[in-house]
């Protein structure tokens, strides 16, 4: 089948960006809107993927299914995480308590510490995102036979006498499926984390905060648009609260020194009192977000057009409505954030613009093609989640 070009532009783009903007002054608002832009057609569109592995959930097998041997990983074992809607309407609780957490450590220990113990935090991370990012691309380097496919297991059985509340159930099984490129990648994911730690250099921060984005949107559902509906407006209150209500979340935008955000200079040349360049940023929330909802939407199209599950092919070509009209409405939201935080110079709650944008735009788009009914009907939850839902539901009946 033949490549999806735009798609293949999209990495070019977030490629080039990278490269470009650390030799020429590139406007800010065009390097953001285009990088973010691009990040968000790339981690959509790979997280088609997803309705594989929610077609394996749900008994489905492909014509060519084989059981695995002794040893080896079962593919249609579930990896993707699904939100609940209880998870979603707490969501902005918790993340209130983390951000508050975090601006309480900043401003009574010490701020280098507190740094300190986040940066190994996010190396930690940084390592896994960055090897997953990464092993596909040295993978396709060689041929389906070359060495670099070549598959190898180091799991073992270790029992623990944790109750299965804390520990869940004993045996765990601990080790790795992979394969050579895995192991490539790795190693070069850990060279890499360690220097960032190093350096901190705003490149390097740049590459790590591109890399959460994309797993993150590839990797997790948010099961039905109602659940996603529920996240974004939550988020959208979140959000205005923490910014114009209190100084919070500039204070631990600014202190905190990790890949959370994507920077983006506003000059190549530093500046001659700080010796540091000036920089605009852009928190990963304000991209993963909202990507989690306009990947909804993409498999959403992809299951009206009856794309078929089985193979999983991230070029595959359909009509995608849904997808593209959010994804406009996301970039109109994002340019009028950018708008009013230039006019007035004073830092915005982006999601007070990208949430009416990206809901605004879905329904709109719905209720044009009077499919309203099929949009909330839609649903990407496992069954257990499913069964969940209706025992609370006749909990609250009972009550």
């Amino acid at each position: 089948m033949a490549k999806n070009p735009i798609l293949l532009l999209s990495y070019t783009t977030i490629i080039g960006l990278w490269i470009a903007s650390q030799k020429i002054s590139i406007p800010y608002v065009a390097h953001l809107l285009l990088l973010v832009t691009a990040i968000l057609y790339a981690a959509c569109h790979n997280s088609l993927a997803l309705r594989e592995e929610q077609a394996y959930a749900r008994g489905e097998k492909p014509d060519d299914y084989e059981p695995p041997q002794d040893g080896e990983a079962d593919s249609s074992e579930v990896a993707y995480e699904t939100l609940k809607a209880s998870d979603a309407a707490q969501f902005p609780i918790l993340g209130s308590a983390s951000l508050f957490g975090l601006y309480c450590a900043f401003k009574y220990f010490d701020k280098d510490t507190v740094n300190l113990i986040i940066s190994v935090y996010f190396c930690f991370v940084g390592c896994a995102a960055l090897t997953a990012s990464f092993s596909p691309l040295i993978e396709s380097l060689g041929s389906k036979k070359s060495f670099l496919s070549n598959k190898f297991s180091l799991k073992k059985k270790v029992n623990h006498p944790l109750p299965e509340a804390i520990g869940g159930k004993s045996p765990w099984d601990v080790g790795v499926d992979g394969n050579v490129a895995d192991v490539i990648a790795f190693v070069a994911s850990v060279a890499f984390c360690v220097a960032y730690f190093r350096s901190k250099h705003w490149t390097m921060n740049n590459v790590l905060g591109i890399c959460f984005c994309l797993q993150g949107i590839e990797r997790f559902s948010l099961g039905t648009y109602k659940i996603g509906a529920i996240l974004l407006v939550g988020l959208f209150f979140y959000d205005i609260f923490w910014v114009f209500g209190t100084d919070v979340m500039v204070t631990v935008a600014k202190s905190l020194d990790g890949p959370i955000k994507i920077l983006f200079p506003r000059s190549i040349i530093p500046d001659p009192t700080t010796g540091k360049l000036e920089m605009s940023l852009l928190g990963l929330g304000d991209i993963v977000i909202p990507g989690f909802f306009l990947a909804l939407l993409l498999r959403f199209d992809a299951h009206n057009a009856n794309v078929p599950c089985f193979p999983t092919d991230v070029h595959v070509s359909f009509p995608k409505p849904y997808f593209h009209s959010a994804l406009v409405g996301y970039v109109i939201g994002l340019g009028v954030t950018l708008y009013v935080m230039i006019v007035f110079e004073a830092a915005q709650p982006a999601l007070l613009y990208l949430v009416p944008a990206c809901l605004g735009s879905s329904l709109a788009c719905a209720f044009v093609r009077g499919q309203m009914k099929e949009l909330f009907d839609y649903s990407e939850e496992e069954e257990e989640n499913k069964e969940d839902d209706l025992k609370d539901d006749k909990a609250k009946k009972n009550e």
